[in-house]
């Protein structure tokens, strides 16, 4: 149960296949429009995700290695028929939204890079809590980014109106809008996840102030480590 655990918490937070991965981007940025879009399209994906993990996984000893990719398409194809059959009959508003991005999920770089990486190698349970994970992610993901977009853009939250027309800022509903989400959204998470670490004697000569975890400056870095040996010197 651990290990189901871990995997809900890598694909949430860890490994968010938006913010942190940045997998997905297609329907990331054009079905964000909306809060609702964004949730139809990450329930959609999760969906799928749960299904195929499970099913690769419960067939990976009989699927040969030279078509495993082939063989992965058509299960996740399967899958994803079923979920627009059942969008377009129970959800049609969504199913409308949606368009051709439900069937695009078929060749959504998330689903068959968890199929390739994860549900091959491990057992069926551990697999469909990774695609859970990853699905509860990016669900998570899009819907912040519809409701950012949708509030400043359409003055709305879910579809109801709460700014008046006045206020709104047309371009978030836009495609530039949703770059300019992505990118907030992602720095506000980075700045969250590695926050920059207060300077200690010799930090400031570190191109980063501190915080290395995401510098690829080699000067930065031989800079750091010269300043750790120091520190270990002076301590002894």
């Amino acid at each position: 149960m651990n290990k189901c655990i871990e995997r809900l918490y890598n694909g949430i937070i860890k490994e968010n296949p938006t913010f942190v991965l940045m997998l997905g981007m297609c329907p990331t940025l054009a079905v964000t429009t909306s809060a609702t879009n964004g949730l139809g399209m990450g329930l959609s994906t999760t969906a799928v995700l749960v299904m195929s993990n499970a099913m690769i996984s419960l067939l990976r000893k009989m699927i040969p290695d030279k078509v495993r990719i082939p063989a992965f398409i058509v299960v996740v194809a399967s899958f994803v028929t079923v979920v627009q059959l059942l969008l377009q009959a129970y959800v049609p508003a969504v199913y409308n939204a949606l368009g051709i991005y439900i069937p695009l999920i078929v060749v959504n770089c998330i689903i068959l890079g968890r199929a390739e990486a994860y549900a091959s190698k491990n057992d069926v349970l551990s697999s469909a809590f990774d695609g859970l994970g990853m699905g509860l992610g990016f669900t998570l993901s899009l819907t912040c980014i519809g409701l950012v977009r949708e509030l400043i853009g359409g003055g709305a939250v879910f579809g109801h109106v709460v700014i008046p027309e006045d206020f709104h800022i047309s371009i978030f509903v836009m495609a530039p809008g949703a770059f300019f989400v992505l990118a907030s959204l992602q720095a506000l998470q980075n700045k969250i996840k590695h926050p920059v670490k207060k300077e200690e004697q010799g930090d400031a000569a570190m191109a980063c102030g501190g915080c290395c975890a995401g510098c690829m400056d080699t000067v930065c870095a031989e800079n750091h480590k010269k300043i750790q040996q120091a520190k270990k010197m002076s301590s002894k």
